[in-house]
């Protein structure tokens, strides 16, 4: 199961994730992105376990929790966040030139 870590501190590292989850299982890989040019860290990052309830425990426990300073934000990967977003424009519609909202 992937799962997602988000306000991430910028002192972490992959061994401190991989650490913390290690306490709920076993851990597949851990991984914090980076911004691709400049290497700085993005806040967030990703853990893979391979058992789906220690994964979940996993979340149960560490979401809210604090990692270096920083109170992590801890769900399984993939997860909607909005039930109620749709895709394409995001539910917006488009203006016209008169200043009117359609739905397309």
């Amino acid at each position: 199961m992937n799962i997602h870590i988000g306000n991430l501190s910028n002192d972490v590292s992959e061994e401190d994730l991989r650490q913390a989850f290690n306490a709920f299982g076993q851990v597949n890989s851990a991984r914090i992105v980076k911004y691709k040019y400049s290497d700085e860290l993005r806040g967030f990052g990703f853990i893979e376990m391979r058992d789906r309830a220690e994964a979940q425990t996993a979340i149960e426990n560490l979401n809210g929790k604090y990692l270096l300073g920083q109170r992590m934000s801890v769900n399984e990967a993939g997860a909607p966040a909005d039930q109620g977003r749709t895709g394409g424009q995001g539910g917006r519609g488009r203006t016209d030139y008169s200043g009117r909202r359609n739905r397309y």
